[in-house]
């Protein structure tokens, strides 16, 4: 009995022993880019110094935290990461999932695939050009809203690189259209995938499209939705660092509102060469992420633990 069980596994692990082989280089790719450099955290941990190495490096324990905290700008930067971040989830997924629901009412194939390219086309450009866009659109000499846009409502030019208070709209402006294709396309799937029986039996009884809408496609994406959300609340302190460094062209009059802790963190870097405060400040951000993802996972279940991450 045994030998026939052994002789079973054995077999087994020949049938999939090509999907294995197929599996190893992403292994390797997973354990070298995501496990190998988590040894790296130490530094957070230490006065780094090149000529002595990671090891070699004295131990100074919580103190490239205190740079984060200690500082006068920490609330600001703190802030400004929390709250830019908030916004981002809660607009991306209203407008994401409404786009994703009017394509879905889309029934020509090439109209859909069209729209579906244009939607996700902003995602797919390097923030880089996205700056240098919103500066062909904002620029105070030549800028299309300038010279174009403002004369037709009678009023002046604005210096938008030199007014702080335009930037928290410019910024989720920029977000939204750049980001929320690749969600929409993420929950368009999900629609897709619901059985069309569905709103088959809710036409025969009569149910208008918002009433099919707010029974049947919400609830039953409202799974993916909660994936989507927990995996952005993750990284709610981290921030784009092109979107916040590259689009506002570094301009140190908008710091007050473009200054989020990735930026604050590189400019430092930059300024002093401190590698141990910017591995603190990576840790901080990793931390409070998966605490707020494992907090969110937890009310989630506690609602409803079909639609929990973990």
């Amino acid at each position: 009995m045994k030998s026939i069980i052994a002789t079973k596994r054995t077999s087994n692990r020949r049938q999939f022993i090509a999907l294995y082989l197929m599996m190893l280089p992403g292994l390797i790719y997973i354990v070298i880019n995501n496990y190998l450099p988590m040894f790296g955290l130490v530094i957070a941990f230490k006065d780094f110094n090149y000529s002595k190495g990671i090891m070699g490096s004295d131990w100074i324990g919580l103190k490239n935290f205190e740079y984060l905290f200690k500082t006068t700008d920490a609330l600001i930067i703190t802030r400004n990461t929390i709250l830019y971040n908030v916004v981002f989830i809660l607009l991306n997924l209203v407008i994401a999932v409404g786009i994703a629901i009017l394509l879905h009412e889309v029934k020509k194939k090439f109209l859909s695939r069209l729209y579906q390219s244009v939607i996700l086309l902003p995602y797919l450009i390097s923030m880089v050009i996205v700056g240098y866009l919103v500066f062909a659109m904002l620029s105070l000499e030549t800028g299309f809203v300038n010279k174009t846009i403002l004369p037709l409502f009678g009023m002046s030019d604005i210096s938008w690189y030199s007014e702080s208070k335009y930037w928290p709209y410019i910024l989720t402006f920029v977000h939204i259209w750049k980001s929320a294709g690749y969600l929409c396309v993420i929950y368009l799937a999900a629609i897709i995938g619901i059985d069309p029986e569905y709103y088959e039996a809710a036409t025969i009884d009569g149910a208008s499209k918002w009433e099919q809408i707010k029974s049947i496609t919400l609830p039953l994406i409202t799974p993916v939705i909660t994936v989507m959300t927990l995996l952005q609340i993750g990284r709610i302190f981290y921030s784009d660092f092109g979107l916040f460094y590259q689009v506002p062209l570094n301009a140190g009059a908008l710091q007050s509102t473009t200054n989020v802790i990735d930026t604050y963190v590189y400019r430092a870097l930059m300024t002093l060469g401190d590698v141990g405060m910017s591995s603190a400040a990576g840790l901080y951000q990793s931390f409070v992420g998966f605490v707020l993802v494992l907090l969110s996972n937890y009310i989630v279940r506690k609602i409803n633990s079909d639609n929990a991450l973990i």
